[in-house]
């Protein structure tokens, strides 16, 4: 029996008073993939990722992620997924370190000290464990989302903008370690107006415009169908039509 997508959205629609954000996704991402979400502002990419993460209720439609659904299967299906937000939203009483020990106690994981380590390793952020979020530059405290929204170790990962604002030295950091979770079968969900970005990591794109999907293919079939020399060029295509 094939085993469910790692994201599976059927008809979402979501409207707020006469805007529609969202009109009618489907969509079906499989475990495993690197996955872009690709669009201008106000295409609905930030509705998609906060009804998947339960922040905003659809209208209709339906939302499951590995096989949970996001309504009434809330609870795994929110242990199945972490959310690096655009917005840097942080508590500004604790340290980094604090941060991610309540974060695991949120999912009832106990003894995760040596992913903690590691993870704040890997994001170059021991250095600033013991910091006051308040006290982080923009670029720490966008590192340290991540680190949060890794934390349980979900098998989904959506990155919201994750590098917006940061040094390139970080993006490359980030880029080589997410790029490991999803050789290690992570499925990852990544948003970004680095075109360069989904071009090198994705193996498949959505683009969304006025919150619907209006091309879906793989990367590579992208770049041939338009015959573009780059996915910049592709995408700027697809906005400029009705």
């Amino acid at each position: 029996m094939p085993s469910a997508p790692a994201i599976r959205i059927a008809a979402l629609t979501k409207r707020y008073g006469s805007l529609q954000a969202l009109a009618g996704i489907d969509l079906d991402i499989a475990q495993g993939e690197f996955f872009g979400l690709l669009g201008p502002n106000g295409a609905g990419k930030t509705t998609l990722i906060s009804a998947l993460a339960g922040l905003v209720r659809a209208d209709s439609g339906t939302l499951e992620v590995m096989g949970h659904n996001v309504v009434t299967d809330y609870r795994n299906a929110r242990l199945k997924l972490g959310v690096v937000p655009q917005e840097l939203v942080f508590d500004p009483f604790f340290t980094v370190r604090e941060i991610l020990r309540y974060q695991s106690g949120y999912y009832g994981i106990r003894g995760n000290d040596k992913w903690i380590e590691e993870v704040l390793s890997r994001l170059d952020l021991l250095p600033k464990a013991n910091a006051n979020m308040r006290t982080l530059s923009g670029g720490m405290k966008r590192r340290a989302l991540v680190a949060q929204a890794l934390v349980h170790r979900p098998p989904v990962i959506v990155l919201d903008e994750p590098t917006a604002g940061v040094d390139v030295e970080l993006r490359q950091g980030l880029w080589q370690f997410i790029k490991e979770l999803n050789a290690e079968g992570h499925t990852i969900v990544l948003t970004t107006h680095y075109l360069e970005e989904a071009e090198e990591l994705c193996g498949r794109i959505a683009m969304m415009k006025t919150g619907r999907i209006v091309a879906l293919d793989t990367t590579a079939n992208l770049l041939s169908r338009f015959a573009a020399h780059s996915l910049e060029e592709m995408f700027m295509e697809v906005i400029r039509r009705d």
